[in-house]
């Protein structure tokens, strides 16, 4: 008689135990299953008219197609397509198809895992460690998103970037627009090219990316191109008001391009500028002195408080005065747009905060990036960003500025004159 011999099992090192993981990736299952039926059940309910000859329904189920899995957050979550047949098309053009719009024919993996990507090779992956990152995030088991994938889906960027330029304007219109040049350590070839942005927010108080291409530094002609481009798409009334920093392209550009729209300096931009000027004993007290300015409740008291500042540092410091008071009137401008507004205004950290990501990227691969990698990047980075964009403040102000009513110190000035008259 043999006797019985226990095989104990040993757990492969990588292999880690989740049931939680586990109950989620089974309950994630049962939905996308009872999603995926109530469609089909929904479209031959919506079906019902079409008949054979002898009454009998045209359209019926027709079992489920393999079942294949799709990549998402939590893992594979494995489901079966259903299958509907027309058994009264007398050929294929006739034939009548149902195609699921929560499970596509083809589909593989989710849309946030493809918007995923371009995030991990931003935050310093390079496409060569992508199976590697993935499969720590989504499981040993995640297929379909090898380093040719990645190269097909740059592909699939440059399309989606293509159309995105020639998309039509003529429909939008933008209050205000931020405008700025990020600098990038790429490989930008012989000249230094830097990513020229435009930010727009809306009547609704979305902020929106406007414009995005690639310049020759920031210069006016560079600026000049792409803000020709947005018009020529449709945008022809121009902004309320542009913020941007001290950089003469764009502002030369824009005078010509929409001669309408007012002026914002950049009030961080414009610190940094001054603050420089000055030994660094001295950046801490004359940091808070600007931000009496600029955080004044009305413009006298701005200019008041510039005033101090002359007399204070004029002396010692005349190139840090000068380079505050040479831009005085654009930096004050907020003054005569809502106080809701002015948090928006004083600055064009917008773009700024998006492109910490983006020169966190390039520094780690040591300006690895190619000119058209970098351009695909970014736009990539810039557009699953502005998903999460807040919201302008105040946006009930809006429409006021659109219809153009006066401000003063952030205040609606009401017309009394009808009033006397009465």
């Amino acid at each position: 008689m043999n006797e019985p011999i226990n095989v104990v099992r040993l757990r492969p090192p990588d292999d880690i135990d989740d049931p939680l993981t586990d109950v989620l990736r089974a309950g994630a299952r049962r939905l996308l299953v009872q999603a995926v039926e109530l469609e089909a059940e929904a479209f031959l309910a919506g079906m019902q008219e079409l008949r054979l000859p002898d009454g009998r329904a045209r359209l019926v189920r027709h079992g489920h197609g393999p079942e294949r899995p799709i990549q998402t957050g939590i893992g594979a979550v494995g489901v079966s397509r259903v299958k509907i047949r027309d058994r009264g098309a007398a050929s294929d053009d006739e034939r009548v198809r149902f195609s699921s719009a929560i499970l596509p024919k083809w589909s593989r993996r989710t849309r946030s895992l493809d918007a995923l990507l371009p995030v991990l090779y931003l935050r310093g992956v390079s496409t060569g460690d992508f199976q590697e990152a993935l499969t720590a995030l989504l499981g040993k088991d995640a297929p379909n998103l090898s380093p040719s994938v990645i190269s097909r889906l740059t592909a699939e960027w440059q399309a989606e970037y293509a159309r995105w330029q020639t998309r039509d304007l003529s429909a939008r219109r933008y209050v205000y627009v931020w405008a700025d040049g990020v600098y990038l350590q790429a490989r930008m070839e012989n000249q230094a090219e830097c990513m020229l942005v435009l930010i727009g927010a809306t009547p609704e108080g979305r902020k929106e990316l406007v414009g995005f291409q690639a310049g020759v530094r920031e210069s006016a002609q560079s600026w000049r191109e792409l803000l020709v481009e947005v018009k020529r798409h449709g945008l022809a009334v121009a902004p309320e008001l542009a913020i941007g920093d001290g950089a003469l392209g764009f502002w030369k550009a824009v005078e010509e391009i929409y001669p309408g729209t007012r002026h914002q300096r950049c009030w961080v931009h414009k610190t940094a500028n001054v603050l420089n000027k000055v030994p660094k004993s001295i950046q801490a007290p004359m940091k808070d002195d600007l931000r009496e300015v600029h955080g004044a409740p009305t413009r006298a008291a701005a200019e008041a408080a510039i005033t101090v500042f002359n007399e204070k540092y004029g002396a010692k410091y005349p190139k840090a005065v000068t380079c505050l008071t040479k831009d005085r009137e654009a930096l004050l401008t907020f003054f005569d747009f809502p106080a809701e507004h002015w948090d928006h205004l004083r600055t064009s950290n917008p773009i700024e905060s998006v492109f910490a990501t983006v020169r966190h990227r390039t520094v780690r691969t040591k300006g690895s990036l190619s000119p058209t990698t970098a351009r695909l990047m970014v736009f990539k980075l810039v557009m699953a960003a502005s998903k999460t964009w807040r919201r302008l403040k105040g946006e009930n102000q809006l429409p006021k500025v659109v219809a153009g009513v006066t401000f003063r110190d952030g205040t609606e000035v009401l017309d009394r004159t009808s009033d006397r008259a009465a």
